[in-house]
C-alpha cells in the first residue's frame, strides 16, 4: 500500500473516532441541559431558579394497579336508592370478596348493592361498622373481581407527595373519576358532628390533600403514586364553605380494627360514665344551675355521673374536667378524642377544678 493511501486512511480514522467524540460531548449536553431524556422516559425537568423540579408525565400505569378494585356503593332504603359512596376491595379468599367503605355511606339504608368496574352489579352483606371510625366493611361473592387494593402506608409519604383518588363523586354517572393533588398535612385533628347539633361529638386524626374530593368519594382510597391505598376519603368532616381541603382516614387506623369489623364484632369504646357540656354552653350551664369561675375559659363540666360507674363515687355535679392523664382537654370532642385512645377497663388520671381547687382523681373506666 502506498503511503499516500496509507495517510488517507489514517485521516479517515481520525475522522471516525472525533465524530464519535463529538457526538457523546453532544449527547452529554443533551442530556445535561434539557429535557429530552426526561421526555423519553416520560419524566419532566423543570428548572427554576436552579432549582429541579422532577414530576411524573402520568400517573396511569399506577391507575391500572387499582382501578378495577374500586367500586360503587350504592345504600337502598325500601328498594329506593338512598346513598352512594365508593369502596374498595381489599382482600379475598376463596369465596368471598371483602370491601372497605365508610360508615356514614350506610347511613339511613337497609340494602347495600356493589357495582364493579365491568358494571355487574353484587348483592352486598354488612359485616360489620363503626360510627366513631366512620368505617364499614362488605362482603360480596367473588366471581367477577378482577383486581384487589394494594395497602400501603401514609407514614412513608411525605408533605409534598402525589397523591390521587378514584371514586364516585355526584353519583353513578361519574363512576370511576380520578382526581389528584399533593399531601397537603398529616395527623390533622378535625371536629366530626354526627347529629344536627351544633356541638362537635369527636375528633378524627386525618390526612389532608388538595386532591377533589366530592359527595359520593366518600369510602373511596387515597393513593400514593405507585398505587397503593395509604387512606379512605371521608366527606364527613367537609364544610360547605371549604375549598380544596379533602381529608382521609389514615390505611393504619383502619387496618387495625379491620379484623373485628369483619368477624361483625363491636368495637369497645370506653365509657367515663358522666354526663357533660362544654363550658361555652352558657344555656345548658344555666338549666343545671352550675357556677362557673369567671377565670375559667376552656374545658368541660359535669352536669351528672351514672349509677353503677368509677365515676359515680369520685365526681361530681359542677366538676369541670381540664386534663386527662396531663393531655389538656378543651372540650367534649376533645375529651372523646383522648378517651378513646383507652379501653374498657383502664384507669386514667382526671384532673378537674372543683370549687376553685385543682385536684387530681384516679377513673377506671366502663364499657
Amino acid at each position: 500500500m502506498s503511503h499516500k493511501k496509507k495517510n488517507e486512511y489514517r485521516i479517515e480514522y481520525i475522522l471516525i473516532v472525533v465524530s464519535f467524540l463529538m457526538g457523546g460531548i453532544g449527547m452529554l449536553i443533551l442530556i445535561r441541559f434539557t429535557p429530552l431524556v426526561n421526555v423519553l422516559f416520560r419524566d419532566y425537568i423543570i428548572t427554576k431558579n436552579e432549582t429541579k423540579i422532577f414530576e411524573k408525565n402520568s400517573l396511569s400505569e399506577s391507575v391500572k394497579k387499582i382501578y378495577d378494585a374500586v367500586t360503587v356503593i350504592e345504600g337502598y332504603y325500601n328498594e329506593s336508592l338512598a346513598e352512594t359512596g365508593t369502596g374498595f376491595i381489599y382482600k379475598v379468599d376463596d369465596k368471598y370478596g371483602y370491601i372497605i367503605t365508610n360508615e356514614h355511606v350506610l347511613e339511613n339504608t337497609n340494602e347495600v348493592k356493589v357495582v364493579l368496574t365491568t358494571e355487574e352489579e353484587k348483592k352486598a352483606e354488612v359485616l360489620g361498622k363503626d360510627e366513631y371510625l366512620d368505617l364499614a366493611v362488605l362482603r360480596i361473592e367473588k366471581k367477577g373481581i378482577k383486581q384487589v387494593a394494594n395497602i400501603g402506608s401514609s407514614d412513608k409519604v411525605n408533605l409534598g407527595d402525589t397523591i390521587f383518588t378514584i371514586g364516585t363523586p355526584l353519583g353513578y354517572d361519574y363512576r370511576g373519576s380520578i382526581t389528584s393533588g399533593i399531601l397537603s398535612g398529616k395527623e390533622r385533628m378535625v371536629a366530626v358532628n354526627s347529629s344536627s347539633e351544633k356541638t362537635d361529638d369527636w375528633m378524627m386524626k386525618v390526612l389532608q390533600t388538595d386532591a377533589s374530593i366530592n359527595p359520593g368519594n366518600s369510602g373511596g382510597p387515597l393513593l400514593n403514586a405507585s398505587g397503593e391505598v395509604i387512606g379512605i376519603c371521608t366527606l364527613k368532616l367537609i364544610d360547605s364553605e371549604i375549598e380544596g381541603m379533602g381529608f382521609a382516614i389514615p390505611i393504619e387506623d383502619a387496618m387495625s380494627h379491620i379484623d373485628l369489623l369483619e368477624k361483625g364484632e363491636k368495637i369497645k369504646w370506653p365509657v367515663l360514665g358522666i354526663n357533660m357540656v362544654n363550658l361555652s354552653d352558657t344555656s345548658s350551664i344555666v338549666n343545671n344551675q352550675i357556677e362557673v369561675p369567671t377565670a375559667v375559659k376552656e374545658g368541660i363540666i359535669i352536669t351528672g355521673t351514672k349509677d353503677g360507674t368509677d365515676a359515680s363515687s369520685k365526681l361530681k355535679k359542677g366538676d369541670i374536667i381540664t386534663h386527662i392523664n396531663n393531655d389538656e382537654v378543651k372540650d367534649i370532642a376533645h375529651l372523646r378524642y383522648e378517651l378513646y385512645q383507652y379501653k374498657p377497663d383502664d384507669s386514667i388520671i382526671i384532673t378537674i377544678l372543683r370549687n376553685d381547687k385543682e385536684k387530681k382523681i384516679k377513673v377506671k373506666l366502663s364499657e
